[in-house]
């Protein structure tokens, strides 16, 4: 049985991961039970492991600890969504909360709206993707630009239609000039997405470019490293694949991309048509 912390411990326990986090450790990694001091309130997370155990955390398994080191978020508050069996219910609960946020700056930096995330309450298959951009930024929907044409194209290679699917991305307000999103906002913002996950239980996510699979999966890795495989991400199979935006800048990629998307439509049943994506 694992022990139950008490709110004292986990507050403590938030702001000593926090901490590492702002020096930039996301890999944890647990020490065995019996190597732990009589005494010990705080278990020190940044503790060296032994050469042995660092060369068996693969990316794979630094994803699974780093999900469960944020699996719980010590300092929210009862989510108005849970206990509610609806997936439509629980995702206008949580637009609700979210209200007109100005949690961060980027609500003083230009943003028109917030871009919560469009489709299927009851997706199998959930696309996440970085930050909405000028399009998506006017009509308050993403992926509705260029990218989104092709993703749209992608999807539909896959057999499905863009109803069929959830799209959404880490943070819900288009920065400044489409800059990449700071850590502090994607921290800020995330769990509205992580609430939304919840919510929807798709039975896959792919999660699309760099940004979002390490804000996911909290790993800095290539996307190299990312890709071809599966993680498991708060009980969910997560893929990593290009972000459409980066494919029409290098088009060539796009083999590659069907080659990911095919390892997801394996996983869900779902019949290759006869041509990838366009």
């Amino acid at each position: 049985m694992p022990r139950i912390l008490d709110s004292q411990l986990k507050r403590a326990l938030a702001e000593r991961v926090r901490y590492y986090n702002e020096l930039g450790i996301y890999d944890f990694y647990r020490r065995p039970a019996s190597a732990a001091v009589q005494g010990d309130v705080i278990p020190d997370v940044a503790d060296e492991p032994q050469p042995e155990q660092r060369d068996e955390m693969t990316p794979r398994s630094r994803a699974v600890v780093a999900a469960a080191v944020v699996e719980e978020d010590m300092f929210a508050a009862p989510k108005a969504e849970v206990g509610v069996g609806d997936p439509i219910k629980a995702l206008r609960l949580i637009r609700e909360d979210l209200g007109d946020c100005t949690r961060c700056r980027l609500h003083k930096q230009g943003r028109k709206q917030i871009v919560f995330g469009v489709g299927n309450p009851k997706a199998d298959l959930m696309f996440i993707g970085e930050a909405p951009g000028a399009d998506e930024d006017e009509q308050g929907e993403p992926f509705v630009g260029r990218a989104g044409q092709l993703l749209n194209n992608m999807i539909k290679a896959m057999g499905l239609r863009r109803e069929d699917v959830y799209i959404a991305n880490i943070i819900k307000c288009r920065p400044p000039g489409n800059r990449t999103p700071e850590r502090d906002e994607c921290d800020t913002c995330s769990p509205f997405l992580m609430r939304q996950i919840a919510a929807i239980q798709p039975k896959a996510i792919v999660a699309l470019g760099a940004v979002a699979a390490r804000t996911l999966l909290a790993i800095n890795a290539p996307m190299s490293e990312f890709r071809g495989r599966w993680y498991d991400f708060r009980g969910t199979k997560l893929a990593v694949t290009y972000h459409p935006a980066f494919l029409l800048r290098d088009p060539r990629q796009k083999k590659e991309t069907w080659k990911d998307l095919q390892m997801v439509m394996g996983e869900l049943g779902l019949q290759p048509p006869a041509r990838g994506v366009e």
